[in-house]
């Protein structure tokens, strides 16, 4: 059974306590109801509501809609906590602020006696509702912080320019019927919208995690689209408290459903190939802009001044996220061009930098008629020391022994580098045979006078160099390299831990 645990005064098998330590994904604690059959319990009640509550069923289902609308949030909280989408939070948000319309509604109820669906304070909320999920569809989670925050500014601008919009069009008393029909044409737009938003976040999401989020969304999206607009232009003049308020439901209980299913284990790819993801990242960051500059444009009749900052902020924003991108671009551009040249595991410049640097410092050489000399080095009996310390250790050995060689060529021009596996190469610019065979010569006595430990012959780490310079007449610097490795190989023939200059240099 396993190791007992005391908890209290009841003693619990561990193997138990270890099972217990994973609860399921979207439940609540132990011995409380998971949340979607709280929320089935929920439906049905509130199913009943109109038949059985009487005159306060207006209230009671508003108290039934704010309760299903914080169930669903706390599902989708729960939800980000286990998958890596930030979108999660983002609807959580949004589902909070829907609960907090429907809350206005009970009071404007409670306070004027009868349902007023189209005062602006309750109004306020439902727009509101949709920018925390807009935000999620048009700022890509893999852009940098200082980009993340600007498309958060965009997202702030244009609750506001929402804000701005309800109240000039209703009042806390209600809207007349031309400017009720405007708001709802409005609502319908922007959920369209995000509707939309989620279509093409889903159509090219790259990952599992980012399609079942953006898959969810759509489904999501689509119904309370359908639902709201059904509510808005066919049932605008009935209070709640009626059987039609099964309706409003039907998108949070669909949304549960699709919530409480097991995440697909791991994030790996979908069948979306990437330049559909890439598609999306540079098409998301326009939805935005481009949501802010229709609000704006719907104001310029009522709400100049308001109009002119929408656009202005759409525009200056925008061209701020503009430039943080390019920075980043040319950073990561800078980067990638610098790992194309350097070696991963040394630092050091890798066999291509080495390649472009030779010709041009022959080049440079015939110009000038100095001498280039190269060194070709090996670390002794490698292999040997691989296969009984294993490559973890022989990775750190050639991490050593590279600072080493690095530290004895000083001078501007030389270079060090790796030119594969155990073998480095150098090139000194300026330099005749005789004095590159005292630069090879301080670098042998450097690597063996770090005693790094060694299973091979004499238990220390020691290198082989080949010499070659242009003293002898090479000509191209293909021969030169292979004088190099010629030399090389004597030294290593010769007993290793030596330096061979040929007798012709």
């Amino acid at each position: 059974m396993g190791e007992i645990t005391y908890r209290g005064a009841v003693r619990v098998p561990q193997a138990i306590l270890s099972e217990r330590a994973e609860p399921a994904p979207f439940s609540m604690r132990a011995g409380r109801l998971p949340l979607w059959l709280a929320a089935v319990i929920l439906i049905a009640g509130h199913s009943m509501v109109p038949f059985l509550a009487g005159g306060v069923a207006p209230l009671v289902s508003l108290g039934c809609l704010v309760t299903l609308a914080l169930i669903t949030a706390t599902a989708c909280h729960k939800r980000s906590a286990i998958s890596d989408v930030q979108g999660w939070s983002m609807l959580a948000l949004a589902l909070c602020i829907w609960a907090g319309g429907m809350a206005a509604n009970a009071l404007m109820h409670l306070s004027l006696g009868h349902y007023q669906g189209d005062a602006s304070v309750c109004l306020m909320f439902f727009v509101i509702y949709d920018v925390p999920i807009i935000f999620a569809t048009s700022s890509p989670e893999n852009e940098s912080l200082p980009v993340r925050i600007v498309d958060a500014l965009l997202a702030s601008v244009l609750g506001l320019l929402f804000f701005a919009h309800i109240f000039s069009l209703s009042t806390l008393a209600g809207a007349n019927p031309e400017d009720a029909e405007l708001l709802t044409r409005m609502f319908d737009i922007e959920n369209a919208l995000v509707a939309l938003f989620a279509l093409m976040r889903f159509a090219t999401s790259h990952t599992r995690s980012n399609r079942d989020f953006f898959g969810i969304l759509l489904v999501y999206g689509v119904i309370y689209m359908l639902c709201t607009a059904y509510m808005d232009h066919w049932q605008k003049d009935a209070d709640y408290g009626t059987p039609y308020d099964l309706v409003i439901d039907l998108p949070f209980m669909l949304l549960i459903a699709m919530v409480s299913r097991p995440l697909a284990k791991g994030n790996g790819k979908s069948r979306n190939p990437v330049r559909r993801e890439r598609l999306a990242q540079a098409i998301s960051p326009l939805m935005l802009p481009a949501m802010l500059l229709v609000v704006a444009a719907t104001m310029l009749r009522t709400h100049p001044v308001w109009a002119v900052t929408g656009f202005g902020a759409a525009t200056i924003v925008y061209g701020l996220r503009n430039v943080l991108t390019h920075l980043r671009n040319l950073e990561e551009r800078d980067r990638l061009e610098r790992l194309a040249r350097i070696d991963d595991l040394t630092g050091l410049p890798n066999r291509r930098n080495f390649d472009a640097t030779l010709q041009s410092e022959w080049a440079r050489a015939r110009r000038c008629g100095h001498s280039l000399s190269l060194l070709m080095i090996d670390i002794d009996h490698f292999k040997l020391l691989n296969d009984h310390l294993g490559h973890p250790e022989g990775d750190k050995r050639l991490r050593d022994v590279a600072a080493a060689l690095a530290a004895c060529a000083s001078r501007e021009g030389d270079m060090v580098a790796r030119y594969g596996g155990e073998e480095f190469v150098v090139i000194l610019p300026a330099t005749t045979a005789a004095q590159a065979w005292h630069i090879a010569e301080r670098m042998r006595t450097s690597v063996y006078d770090l005693a790094l430990p060694t299973p091979a012959p004499g238990g220390k780490v020691s290198i082989s160099i080949g010499v070659s310079s242009s003293d002898a007449g090479n000509s191209d610097p293909q021969m030169l390299l292979a004088d190099a490795d010629a030399a090389l190989y004597e030294a290593k023939r010769g007993g290793r831990n030596a330096v061979h200059l040929p007798l012709a240099a």
